[in-house]
């Protein structure tokens, strides 16, 4: 009888693991260590790109630093890649960080998009880098034409993207996630967080609903080096990449309206992102 009992028992504790994992699996993004009963509810509208294996289910926890490996864009012409080689070594010390991945995804994703009338501010790009830790300066707004860095800071990510690096990602409502894609950016206004920009998704299905969900550029106290110093990482937004209260000004007033801004990270998957477009363009206008 007790050898009945404890394999009872046992078999009751491995359901109850089970039934707990599927469950925070499910959830993905949605979930919080203090919001577990509404995962399964709103499970199905959030990709999480994590598996249970690399994160735990039982709140933040420090993400490991591995960044995920980029795949090599296909079909870009050898005389642009190299132009994108040149273009960072020319922007010098300040875009150390900026791996060549992802300046070559937002490079492409430029040339292809200018010509189409959908940004119509030449010769300027933004970038962040979703991947690097948000205690890492990921956001850069570069010049191409005279290939310097404008701005770089810090930028944080939605808090439903993960802890010190984003690792999930919608385009849903509620789901407070950051959105991976291109972003087009559109008019300021005064707002809860004062002086903002709203930015326009340019991808369908990954971050259509970003103007709808109002996630603009603003000012925010969590996203400041101070902030960073007291607790180690970034506070979050609700998907809004939010800027540091000492540069969010000037940055804003550089992305005019019209320009383009990338927010790249694993899985990031764009029509714009066409390697033989992006060579065509570059052969005939160069950066401009």
């Amino acid at each position: 009888m007790k050898v009945l009992r404890m394999a009872a028992k046992k078999k009751w504790r491995n359901t109850v693991a089970v039934g707990a994992m599927a469950l925070w699996a499910l959830a993905g993004c949605q979930v919080r260590a203090d919001e577990t009963s509404s995962a399964v509810a709103t499970a199905s509208r959030v990709a999480p790109l994590a598996t249970p294996s690399e994160t735990e289910p039982t709140g933040p926890v420090p993400d490991s630093l591995a960044l995920t490996p980029l795949p090599v864009l296909p079909s870009v012409p050898d005389t642009l890649r190299q132009a994108i080689r040149q273009l960072h070594a020319a922007l010098g010390p300040r875009a150390a960080e900026l791996r060549p991945a992802v300046l070559e995804q937002a490079c492409v994703g430029y040339l292809t998009l200018h010509p189409t009338g959908r940004i119509e501010r030449a010769g300027l790009l933004a970038v962040a880098d979703m991947d690097l830790p948000n205690t890492v300066e990921r956001l850069w707004v570069i010049d191409l034409k005279n290939a310097q860095v404008l701005h770089r800071s810090l930028v944080a990510h939605g808090e439903g993207s993960g802890h010190l690096r984003a690792r999930r990602f919608s385009n849903e409502e509620k789901s407070a996630c950051t959105s991976l894609g291109f972003y087009r950016t559109a008019d300021t206004y005064d707002g809860i967080h004062g002086y903002s920009r709203r930015i326009e998704g340019l991808d369908k299905g990954q971050n259509a609903n970003a103007y709808d969900r109002y996630v603009v550029l603003h000012a925010a106290d969590y996203a400041s080096p101070k902030y960073v110093q007291q607790h180690g990482h970034l506070g979050y937004s609700r998907g809004c990449p939010a800027l540091p209260p000492e540069q969010f000004k000037d940055i804003i007033a550089t992305l005019r309206v019209g320009s383009l801004l990338l927010v790249s990270g694993p899985g990031l998957a764009s029509r714009w992102l066409d390697g033989p477009a992006a060579g065509r363009r570059f052969l005939k206008r160069g950066w401009l």
